[in-house]
């Protein structure tokens, strides 16, 4: 009898310690995934982040926000993300004069209109100063290039939809018919 109680307390010695096991392993797992989710969380809450020059997008954001300044963004960021790291629309913004869906450029200027303001961009793609912003100007914009016609600039707007945004001026060399004449006779006249 001696025999078949040291067996028992022995196989619950063992069954303790599994369960501890399990139970420790189930500790690590929840808080594992706990801190993976406060860390998710806090990426897409903040769309301003500290990240390296290289993939980051500086962006000033004037006008009617709550916290003009420069901020530091995501690569794929967009207008919405701009203003809400401006601390969103001030209360005499005029909000319809934005549009939040357009993706910003690294070295932009965002100038948000007051009620009864127009917006200082102009028209759709030229900036504040005057320059075709190549990631953002609609196939009117481009076409006032020396050189670039409807054909030319139809090309443009389809290889920035077939490739994505033109990271630098001289990925213009990549769209058919411009060559390196024409890029550095528009070189000045456009960003990205």
């Amino acid at each position: 009898m001696g025999g078949l109680a040291r067996e028992d307390r022995r196989r619950w010695g063992v069954g303790a310690v599994v369960i501890l096991a399990l139970g420790g392993l189930a500790i690590a797992v929840i808080v594992g995934v706990v801190r993976g989710a406060a860390s998710a969380q806090s990426m897409t809450s903040a769309p301003v982040t500290v990240a390296t020059a290289s993939v980051s997008l500086y962006v000033h954001v004037s006008g009617a926000v709550n916290a003009p300044g420069l901020y530091v963004l995501h690569p794929d960021a967009r207008v919405v993300d701009a203003v809400a790291a401006a601390g969103g629309f001030a209360d005499d913004a005029e909000s319809s004069g934005v549009n939040l869906a357009r993706p910003v450029s690294d070295g932009e200027q965002l100038i948000v209109p007051r009620v009864g303001e127009v917006s200082a961009a102009g028209p759709a793609g030229v900036a504040a100063d005057g320059r075709v912003n190549l990631n953002t100007a609609d196939e009117a914009a481009l076409d006032t290039l020396p050189g670039v016609g409807p054909a030319i600039a139809g090309r443009i707007i389809e290889w920035r939809e077939a490739n994505g945004r033109f990271a630098s001026v001289d990925d213009l060399l990549s769209v058919s018919g411009i060559g390196p004449k024409m890029l550095e006779s528009i070189r000045d006249l456009v960003t990205v």
